[in-house]
């Protein structure tokens, strides 16, 4: 989870309000002792992409149900290195966009373990089914960062990265590994549709307000 949230807008959505607050009474103390153990906030971001390559290694090699639940174990490690930041006060700019960019490689490299196996197993469905989930997923985190760009709030949507974890995690765990990436697929490319079209209506709002808009990035920065 991002370490420093700086310029965002709007209220956090109740049921990430009611999680946050519910990890911090685990991460805090573990957090602590990782502190006294000298670990580094940068350094448990790379270790949890590590951990996220373990998850995807075991899927690629088939082992779907262990996966899953490997999946749901190392989620919660996701936080550690936020938590750690903010207990220590080692919170910086480059440390939320080291964390946030690695949370964007940690979700491709699990689909990727498991686009191995089904490449393997010659399911041409779940291939499929696999890159929407994957193109859903990464735009969602783009649009709310282009919109948080350019000074509008977007943390609307159905599922954003806690629920498709959770939804990949429990699926794979209970054997319905096609369930779970058709409701990937769709729901993140809905929840995309969904941030583009709040930052639609909040920008014509803006806009007939006579509100000014930042400068665009310069070519090659988009």
């Amino acid at each position: 989870m991002d370490r420093e949230r700086q310029g965002e807008k709007g209220r956090e959505r109740p049921v990430e309000a009611w999680l946050r607050r519910q990890a911090q009474i685990v991460l805090v103390p573990i957090a602590a002792v990782l502190d006294r153990l000298g670990a580094s906030p940068n350094l448990l971001t790379a270790l949890g992409f590590l951990l996220t390559g373990v998850v995807a290694w075991t899927l690629a090699r088939g082992m779907l149900q262990l996966g899953g639940l490997l999946l749901l174990l190392v989620a919660p490690f996701d936080a550690l290195d936020g938590a750690l930041a903010r207990l220590t006060g080692r919170q910086s700019r480059f440390g939320a966009f080291l964390d946030s960019t690695v949370d964007r490689f940690s979700e491709a490299v699990v689909f990727f373990g498991l686009l191995v196996h089904y490449i393997g197993q010659g399911a041409r469905g779940e291939v499929l089914l696999i890159y929407a989930a994957i193109v859903g997923s990464l735009m969602v985190s783009y649009a709310r960062a282009r919109a948080e760009g350019l000074g509008l709030p977007c943390k609307v949507g159905l599922l954003t990265r806690i629920e498709r974890v959770f939804v990949m995690g429990v699926g794979l765990l209970l054997g319905y590994p096609r369930l779970a990436l058709w409701v990937v697929a769709v729901l993140a490319n809905f929840t995309a549709l969904q941030r583009m079209a709040h930052v639609w209506r909040v920008s014509r709002v803006l806009d007939g307000a006579g509100a000014s808009a930042p400068e665009p990035p310069g070519p090659g920065l988009r």
